[in-house]
C-alpha cells in the first residue's frame, strides 16, 4: 500500500526538508549577521523570538520529515535488504546523519524549554545542524548518481 503513496510521501519529505534546511540556513547565514548591529541584548532577544516560533513549527516539520523518511526507507529497502548495495550504504550514512540532526534538534529543544539556550549554544547548534544537513543533501543526490 505504501508503494502507491510513494510519490506523495516523497513530496512531503522534500517539503519538510526544504522548510527545515531553509530555516537553518536562514538562521546561520542571515540572523547571525545581525550580531554587530544588535549587540548581545538584541541578539539574545531575537534568538529568543526565533526559538519561540521554532518550538511551535519545527517539531511538526521534523516529525513529518522523519516519518516520511521511514516510510520511504521501508518502500525502497523492503526492510534492510538494500543496505548491502552502494545505494544502501549511502542511504545508511544519510540515516546516521539524520539521527545526528535529530539528536542535536532534541537537545536544542530541551535546552530551550529549560531556559538554557544562550546565544553561543544557539549559534553552534545551528552550525552543526547546517553541516549535517549539507551532508544529507549531498548524500540524497549521490545515492541516485553513484548507485
Amino acid at each position: 500500500m505504501l508503494v502507491q503513496w510513494y510519490g506523495w510521501i516523497q513530496l512531503v519529505h522534500l517539503a519538510c526538508a526544504i522548510v527545515f534546511v531553509g530555516a537553518v540556513v536562514f538562521e546561520v547565514l542571515i540572523i547571525e549577521s545581525f550580531h554587530a548591529e544588535l549587540g548581545a541584548e538584541g541578539m539574545a532577544r531575537l534568538e529568543q523570538l526565533v526559538v519561540r516560533r521554532a518550538r511551535r513549527i519545527m517539531p511538526f516539520v521534523v516529525a513529518l520529515l522523519f516519518m516520511s523518511g521511514i516510510w520511504m526507507f521501508e518502500v525502497r529497502c523492503d526492510g534492510f535488504t538494500c543496505l548491502g548495495s552502494r545505494f544502501g550504504v549511502l542511504l545508511g550514512i544519510k540515516v546516521l546523519l539524520a539521527f545526528g540532526v535529530l539528536g542535536v534538534f532534541l537537545s536544542t529543544m530541551w535546552a530551550a524549554l529549560r531556559g538554557r539556550m544562550d546565544p553561543c549554544r544557539f549559534r553552534h547548534t545551528h552550525r552543526i545542524v547546517l553541516a549535517l544537513m549539507v551532508g544529507i543533501v549531498f548524500l540524497a543526490k549521490a545515492m541516485f548518481l553513484l548507485a
